[in-house]
């Protein structure tokens, strides 16, 4: 496995020392506050033969269900923890090709075989991600033409009473999660900045949002039979 010559040594060790351990159960726990994966997923609008790239890939399971959900796509993860490749590479085997790398600036042909992907996806990764924004403006230079990018994380929160909000935001902490208030401010402007497209949603009490920014241009023929309407039109004020 190569690393990216952008690899962070530092946060990849300290990554790695997160999930040494909690590898082993972290599909297990996640799921109970993982939200707005599946559905962010569901709405990727795949057809065979696009090409899907997970940054902060983790163990797998969002590649694996991508693959199930979206038959015949081309899967791609880049992570920068081993101990999660590990588990990526017992789950997925040769479904997917992975590297690691760090998010803010990895050379992704150089890695992957490939500079553009039809799909790019982050879940929950951002608020981990030290440059984040970095990482986000860079996902989205990654899109091919008629591409998008998908992300998922913590929302606002502004649904929670204060104390519930102060109290999960603490406990997020001590697993190095920052939840970002300004995911979807940064989001739009790289928008703005790349003349990309932007949806936005919502979950329930604002604990998750998804962002989806899409590139103009086509795909080819052969590869639009699985598109699917975006999400809420954000307004430009």
């Amino acid at each position: 496995m190569t690393a990216s010559p952008a690899t962070d040594p530092a946060h990849g060790k300290l990554m790695d020392g997160v999930y040494r351990r909690q590898k082993h159960i972290y599909d297990a726990t996640r799921k109970f506050f993982l939200f707005g994966r599946d559905t962010m997923i569901a709405g990727l609008g795949c057809s065979a033969g696009m090409s899907v790239l997970e940054i902060g890939c983790g163990t797998g399971r969002n590649l694996d269900l991508i693959g199930r959900h979206w038959p015949g796509t081309q899967l791609y993860g880049i992570d920068i923890s081993r101990e999660m490749l590990d588990q990526a590479r017992r789950r997925l085997g040769s479904n997917a090709r992975l590297a690691r790398g760090d998010a803010g600036g990895f050379d992704a042909q150089a890695l992957l075989g490939r500079g553009t992907f039809d799909r790019v996806t982050i879940s929950y990764a951002l608020s981990m991600i030290p440059c984040w924004e970095a990482a986000l403006a860079h996902a989205a230079g990654l899109l091919a033409e008629g591409g998008s990018l998908h992300i998922v994380d913590f929302g606002d929160l502004d649904g929670m009473a204060r104390p519930l909000r102060r109290a999960l935001q603490a406990w997020l902490g001590a697993f190095h999660v920052s939840v970002r208030g300004q995911l979807l401010d940064v989001a739009a402007h790289v928008a703005d900045a790349g003349g990309l497209s932007l949806s936005l949603g919502r979950g329930p009490l604002g604990y998750y949002s998804i962002a989806v920014l899409r590139k103009p241009g086509d795909l080819p023929q052969d590869r639009r039979s699985g598109m699917t309407p975006s999400l809420r039109a954000h307004k430009r004020h």
